[in-house]
């Protein structure tokens, strides 16, 4: 997994070994989320109230108006219509917010605890937004144009009076001169009556300060985002995908062996096989873990193969055998060799077990188990050497170089380093298919290489 490219096969791998623990990982993610939602983001509800403003505005118009909803003074006003003892001001103002939408409507929007208080925070930023609109409009307008457009619009009520007059005066007959005065009075009336609407409706003060509110804002049946529910499920899976990303890097991490090249390079020794150790092994792996680790599923490597179904007996006693073969090659009579197996390894010292009874007292073979972490091989008696047996991906490379350099303490030189794998019992056979001297037949002619078929 060091080197290789996460793909999806990788992530179904361990989606499908350890569904357990990520399944835990999630729980308690979820756990997380809901203590989220009550102690930092507890539930809140939001109520919106919109505004209409009549008249013509431009775009930067109603930016300005959004930014008068929300302003200090509106919200200060607010607050001392409410009278809310327990928020003070500057929470208030962090939960008012305004928006301008299509059709010159300023949507004011107030957050609070429960559905009631935030409509009555929204119903209340909106009045005191209209009343201070007006006021504003109110005294900006100049007090001098004000007094001459209502002088004017008494004199144009007066003109139209002194019209009508005019019209009842005119000579009631139907004569030529008669008709014409009173289309030219009527044609006056209609041009005073534009005139003063055209005046309205460019007057700042009649055209943008009748702001209305446009009924009560309805009461919110749902929470505010981000709601219960989805910090509860966002806390679920950020975890699973936290324990998905742990279970990479973790993979990318794992520094132990896994070939017999790296292997018997870290010893300083050269390979002699590969062995078969069948068994009912787990599904997909052998190493040892506590109870809960095995509830978890996380006493097994994840990202280990699954042991292959043994061929039968015979073949895995062929292994062994050439393994012996090529132990009489390398040393001379008498060949009295210690086999090291490192502590916790159950494939390899069940391995080296199965190497003992093959051998045939030709090589002689003690198995030794020493300790990982503090390695203690026995000084050198009448033993030609080291036989190291262990499973692959089980140890480190500085893990090996401690064995090794305890065996050069003893005064042992490592012959070579068998490589043992667990795999699943196939049919059975009887052990007379393979004759006693099998091995010389496969292994003598050259060196076999004593890998798996």
């Amino acid at each position: 997994m060091n080197q290789d490219t996460i793909r999806l096969v990788t992530i179904g791998r361990i989606l499908r070994r350890r569904w357990r623990l990520l399944a835990v990982i999630a729980v308690v993610g979820a756990l997380f989320g809901y203590g989220t939602s009550v102690l930092v983001f507890p539930p809140r509800y939001t109520a919106s109230a919109p505004v209409l403003l009549p008249g013509v505005w431009e775009e930067r118009e109603l930016l300005t108006q959004v930014e008068i909803a929300t302003s200090l003074t509106v919200v200060d006003r607010a607050a001392d219509a409410l009278h809310w003892s327990d928020v003070s001001r500057s929470d208030l103002r962090d939960d008012v917010s305004a928006s301008a939408a299509d059709g010159n409507i300023i949507t004011i929007s107030g957050t609070a605890d429960t559905p009631e208080r935030a409509q009555r925070l929204a119903d209340g930023v909106a009045q005191q937004f209209v009343q201070f609109a007006a006021q504003v409009a109110g005294s900006g307008a100049d007090s001098s144009v004000a007094a001459q457009t209502e002088a004017l619009r008494k004199q144009v009520a007066e003109t139209n009076r002194r019209i009508s007059d005019l019209a009842e005066a005119a000579d009631p007959g139907q004569t030529v001169e008669s008709v014409q005065s009173r289309t030219a009075l009527e044609n006056l009336r209609t041009s005073l009556e534009a005139a003063m609407k055209k005046l309205e409706e460019a007057d700042p003060s009649t055209s943008k300060s009748g702001m209305v509110v446009m009924g009560q804002a309805p009461r919110p049946t749902g929470e505010a985002p981000p709601t219960r529910i989805q910090l509860i499920v966002g806390g679920a899976l950020v975890f699973f995908l936290l324990g998905v990303v742990g279970h990479l890097v973790a993979a990318r991490m794992n520094r132990r062996l896994r070939t017999e090249p790296e292997i018997a390079a870290a010893l300083g020794s050269a390979p002699l096989g590969a062995v078969d150790v069948a068994g009912e092994w787990p599904v997909h792996g052998t190493e040892s873990g506590g109870r809960i680790r095995r509830l978890l599923g996380a006493d097994t490597p994840w990202d280990e193969p699954d042991p292959q179904t043994s061929g039968d007996e015979a073949a895995r006693r062929l292994r062994y055998r050439r393994v012996c073969a090529r132990i009489r090659e390398e040393l001379p009579a008498p060949r009295r060799l210690l086999v090291v197996v490192p502590g916790g390894d159950e494939v390899a010292r069940r391995a080296a077990g199965q190497l003992v009874a093959e051998a045939k007292n030709d090589p002689q073979l003690r198995v030794v188990e020493v300790s990982v972490d503090r390695p203690i091989v026995p000084d050198r008696g009448t033993e030609n050497g080291v036989v190291v047996v262990l499973s692959a991906n089980s140890r480190t490379a500085e893990e090996l170089a401690g064995i090794a350099e305890a065996c050069a303490d003893g005064r042992h030189d490592v012959v070579g380093v068998v490589v043992a794998g667990p795999v699943q019992a196939g049919p059975a056979r009887s052990t007379a298919d393979l004759p006693d001297d099998a091995t010389l037949t496969f292994a003598v002619p050259g060196r076999a290489t004593g890998g798996r078929a």
